[in-house]
């Protein structure tokens, strides 16, 4: 319960925080995303405040044996760029350009009972789906390893 507690805080803060950056708007995005046309900047700013937060807690959650709202950390050890990697990455910005919408922010965004989010959400569930089923007839994620 304790966990999932600290989960639901942390998520909407989480939800405040990007409604409060602008980032919900997706002509935010394509602005941010546009920089050869009518670039806008402001997006910067949240990534940096973003970046400089997560700098110095991390050093300090770190030293910590366990994570406040977990039993374990979960830390990822692979280092290596694999095909797999590139082409999920590709993808995803493909994605994000073309909605206006990463992930977390289309579900943050599906507050707003907007059509536009819905969309792009219930599109990155059915890519979700779609390389699942793939995977499972091509075995792709050993292909792409």
């Amino acid at each position: 319960m304790k966990y999932n507690l600290g989960a639901l805080i942390v998520g909407l803060l989480f939800a405040i925080g990007l409604g409060l950056s602008g980032i919900l708007q997706p002509a935010n995005i394509i602005g941010f995303l546009d920089v050869f046309g009518k670039w806008n900047p402001t997006l910067l700013f949240t990534m940096a405040g973003a970046v400089g937060v997560h700098f110095i807690t991390y050093k300090l959650i770190r030293k910590r044996k366990t994570p406040m709202f977990s039993k374990d950390w979960f830390i990822p050890t692979r280092q290596e760029i694999t095909p797999a990697l590139v082409i999920g990455s590709l993808i995803f910005g493909i994605g994000w350009g073309l909605g206006g919408y990463c992930p977390t922010v289309s579900v943050t965004s599906l507050a707003s009972f907007e059509t536009r989010p819905l969309i792009v959400f219930v599109s990155i569930i059915f890519g979700m789906l779609l390389f699942g089923f793939l995977d499972k007839k091509m075995n792709l994620k050993s292909k792409l390893e």
